[in-house]
């Protein structure tokens, strides 16, 4: 036995088809168990005690249960079980292992023993997702039972690890890659996965230090979760491409190299995607010019300068077309009314 898929249904939320089936121990652990280095940050691996019953139930013939797999299929169109089967078994290397970490390491280390049977049927649940924003959503709620990463963790991770940079020309580094090989010109990781988080939740404000982190990840969760992904337009990888397109200019890229500036510009282009992907990167150099002149006439000894960059560079961004066409005093104006 490979894989085999006896049910399918469709998850509106996030545009996905879910497919049950089952599999078997042995290639779970030839195939599915490989992918849980995927993330290299999902989850750390668990002493062996916290695991030892589950590794001796296995030896004794138990059902584990489900391991939950994803991938990434913009236009997925099969419906058939058997194209379903064969298309998960054709892409296996490509998959992510959302739930079920722990029992595939369990599973590993219990295959060592003499009594073993990889022939033991393994159920697995399989999610095939158009767009990496609605697979994390996903992910995010997903209820596992175990206490998760924060979401801020998970996306950081997500934004080095699901999405592919290859495709850009623009270069993403971690802190530890800055440290150990500065690319001169690359854009912070950290500011990219805070990008991200503001583009799910629709908001530049997900960081407050005056609230314990506990319930701040609380409130993110629930922000992503009032945001179905269903509803958005664009993905984070359009967002990212248009950034690669901007920055083919050294003045927008040095903007958008500022983390606030980065921050505003990925939540509000959801509104104004259309009009600032049809604009030339000379006009879009012009409305940072005048974005910056504006912004110089407010008084940094009275206001939170990088609060104020977030929110006020999300605003201009979501009313590109009209606040782009205004002179330095009318975007003044509108800055004053905006904060007062």
């Amino acid at each position: 036995m490979s894989v085999i898929i006896f049910d399918t249904a469709n998850d509106n939320v996030i545009g996905s088809v879910v497919a049950t089936g089952k599999t078997t121990y042995q290639y779970a652990i030839e195939n599915l168990f490989p992918l849980i280095d995927r993330f290299s940050g999902q989850r750390k691996i668990q002493d062996r005690k916290f695991y030892a019953r589950l590794e001796r139930d296995i030896l004794d013939h138990c059902l584990m249960p489900p391991i939950t797999i994803a991938f990434v299929e913009k236009g997925f169109s099969l419906t058939e079980n058997a194209e379903i089967s064969k298309y998960i078994m054709d892409n296996i290397d490509s998959g992510y292992i959302l739930d079920g970490i722990q029992r595939l390491n369990t599973l590993r280390r219990a295959s060592e023993d003499a009594r073993f049977d990889g022939t033991q049927p393994l159920y697995i649940n399989v999610i095939i997702s158009p767009s990496e924003d609605k697979l994390l959503y996903r992910m995010i709620t997903l209820n596992n039972g175990q206490k998760p990463m924060t979401p801020r963790h998970q996306i950081e991770i997500l934004t080095h690890e699901l999405f592919d940079f290859s495709d850009v020309s623009i270069t993403v580094q971690s802190e530890r890659e800055r440290a150990e090989n500065l690319v001169k010109g690359s854009f912070d990781l950290g500011d990219l996965s805070k990008a991200y988080l503001a583009f799910l939740t629709g908001t530049v404000n997900n960081d407050n230090n005056k609230i314990i982190g506990e319930k701040m990840d609380q409130i993110i969760v629930g922000r992503i979760m009032d945001k179905q992904p269903k509803f958005d337009d664009i993905d984070f990888k359009d967002v990212v491409r248009e950034i690669d397109r901007l920055s083919e200019s050294q003045r927008v890229k040095k903007w958008l190299k500022v983390g606030n500036n980065l921050i505003g510009f990925s939540v509000g282009i959801k509104s104004s995607y259309r009009e600032i992907s049809e604009s030339t990167i000379e006009d879009f150099e012009r409305s940072i010019d005048l974005f910056e002149s504006a912004f110089r006439n407010i008084n940094p000894s009275k206001v939170n300068l990088g609060k104020y960059r977030r929110e006020l560079s999300q605003v201009y961004i979501e009313n590109y077309f009209k606040y782009s066409n205004l002179d330095e005093l009318e975007l003044t104006e509108v800055f004053m009314e905006t904060t007062s």
